[in-house]
């Protein structure tokens, strides 16, 4: 029983030695624990201050772009909705384009008078679709080009300047495309 009595003294010497132990160092090291303990919190408040701060920031970018992105918007609706205006006053001019030249030329088939505006609404639709700016120049001057040679085909039989029965100028411009 004595060495069973030893034993667990032998323990509870050990276990007092070690808490004795992790007191000296937990006293020797108290300041250092404090200043670490005070360095976590200065470096928490930091990172806090710093997330906040670039919050706003972003904030502030997230808002600008809304706003750059909502003038773009703005702009592009209103140039859309000019295009749209502007498609619209084309094909009237087209379909003014047909009615001249049914007046003009009132023995035409009404065939060939829709074959020669159809012409010009593809002309007219090649040019809408240009994805460059070159492309659409090019197919602006043909569609230039062509309602000039229909109007100029109009003027001429209507002043019997011409005596031909059938507009052969835009006809054969229509032959070359």
């Amino acid at each position: 029983m004595i060495t069973l009595k030893n034993r667990v003294l032998a323990l509870l010497k050990l276990f007092h030695t070690i808490k004795d132990e992790n007191l000296h160092w937990r006293t020797a090291n108290q300041d250092q624990q404090a200043q670490l303990k005070h360095r976590r919190v200065l470096a928490e408040k930091t990172l806090e201050a710093d997330l906040k701060k670039k919050s706003v920031q972003l904030t502030h970018e997230i808002t600008l772009l809304r706003t750059k992105n909502e003038t773009e918007l703005t702009m592009f609706k209103t140039r859309c909705k000019q295009d749209i205006k502007d498609y619209k006053q084309y094909l009237a001019a087209l379909d003014q384009l047909k009615r001249s030249i049914q007046a003009s030329y009132t023995h035409l088939p009404e065939a060939v008078a829709f074959t020669i505006h159809h012409h010009a609404k593809h002309l007219l639709n090649q040019m809408w679709e240009a994805e460059d700016f070159e492309n659409r120049m090019h197919h602006e001057i043909q569609l230039i080009n062509f309602m000039t040679t229909v109007h100029e085909d109009a003027r001429l039989h209507l002043e019997g300047v011409s005596t031909e029965k059938l507009p052969e100028r835009t006809l054969s411009l229509i032959q070359r495309k």
